[in-house]
């Protein structure tokens, strides 16, 4: 794998990021998805592109569960906030 300096920021981010827009939590099984992210992390990306709005919060669900015991330090995790969810939107 590749990596690339992110802009100023001193950090280095894998050239492919691992997106889980409306599969993990809606078109994946969680079980198979975190064997994606495994997967993934096992050929060396690093970076994950979530947001609470993906499949209901799901997304981001199964994705905390896959990298659950992973060394924080070893991945990124890019999010986005905007559209309320959850009850009392």
């Amino acid at each position: 794998m590749e990596y690339r300096r992110l802009g100023s920021t001193g950090m280095y981010v894998s050239e492919i990021a691992y997106g889980n827009w409306i599969t993990h939590g809606s078109q994946v099984e969680a079980e198979a998805a975190i064997k994606c992210v495994k997967a993934a992390l096992d050929e060396g990306i690093t970076t994950f592109d979530t947001a609470d709005v993906y499949a209901g919060t799901r997304a981001e669900v199964v994705l905390g569960k896959a990298l659950k015991g992973v060394r924080r330090e070893s991945y990124e995790l890019f999010t986005k906030v905007y559209w309320p969810t959850g009850p009392g939107k």
